[in-house]
């Protein structure tokens, strides 16, 4: 998660001269080759080598992604098509988590990740067949995309964010050690709770693409605000089993609840001005 957090602007800057089906396929391509090399590596730096390989491709990817699903449609259906786009990535967690570790465990983790790079080459054939190509905006240059950090709205957009899904991914990392040793859950159940809490990002990010493009604002303060006192709230709750697993699903939705119209947001910011107030 981290590699992929750093590579993302990384990618991004590399991709200021290439157009953007053909920047989704070569971080497709990335994602394939890293899995590969992990199910194949002889070795366990190799195997973590394949797994940094084939992270440099996830943020970046869905950050161009969804500014290609935003181009596709009218004004007022940005965020929709933006959540669409991201209700793959939702659905994932809830049907890979267990599906990997049931192949992992019948069948050995190489498997997992060589039907992994197998997914990939679809998702690669998918994006060379029906995403259209979409050239680079003309005068879109390096220097133009890194003075966008001098944007004040652009940078309040980063720090929504940053500490919405730092919050997130703080709690989550650290779901095993928290639910088994502090909740009272068994190491099998680990794995339903994570589905949990995919279902609970399916359902928010749906939500959020739904009432995006009518109240952008109102959505993310009443989605930010409100994951802020769920996770204030994860202190008491994991000590109960039922009250533990109810948050787990309310932080997936509260969290993915603010990827659209924060995707929505960015994806128009030289085009538009920002939806927020000005500070």
């Amino acid at each position: 998660m981290r590699w992929a957090s750093c590579s993302a602007p990384l990618m991004t800057v590399l991709g200021t001269k290439v157009s953007r089906k053909r920047m989704l396929m070569v971080l497709m391509g990335l994602f394939i080759v890293g899995n590969l090399l992990s199910a194949l590596a002889p070795t366990f730096g190799l195997m973590l080598a394949g797994r940094v390989v084939a992270s440099l491709a996830h943020g970046a990817f869905f950050g161009i992604g969804s500014v290609v699903a935003a181009d596709l449609v009218a004004p007022d259906k940005k965020a929709g098509a933006i959540a669409l786009m991201f209700t793959g990535l939702t659905v994932a967690n809830v049907v890979g988590v267990p599906l990997g570790t049931l192949v992992g465990q019948s069948v050995g983790w190489r498997v997992t990740f060589g039907i992994v790079a197998a997914l990939g080459v679809v998702g690669l054939a998918g994006v060379a067949a029906l995403v259209p190509d979409m050239p680079k905006a003309e005068g879109v240059r390096l220097r133009h995309e890194l003075a966008a950090l001098k944007n004040a709205q652009v940078l309040l957009a980063m720090a929504m964010t940053v500490l919405g899904f730092g919050g997130v991914f703080a709690a989550i990392t650290y779901i095993a050690p928290m639910m088994t040793q502090v909740t009272g859950f068994g190491d099998g159940s680990v794995t339903w709770l994570l589905v949990l809490f995919g279902l609970g990002m399916v359902g928010g990010n749906l939500i959020g693409g739904r009432y995006a493009d009518r109240a952008l604002m109102p959505l993310l303060y009443l989605s930010l605000g409100a994951l802020a006192v769920v996770l204030a709230l994860f202190t008491l709750t994991a000590h109960n089993k039922v009250a533990a697993a109810v948050t787990i699903v309310l932080i997936g939705a509260l969290g993915f609840a603010t990827v659209p119209p924060l995707q929505s947001a960015s994806s128009t910011r030289h085009t538009a001005p920002p939806p927020w107030p000005r500070p």
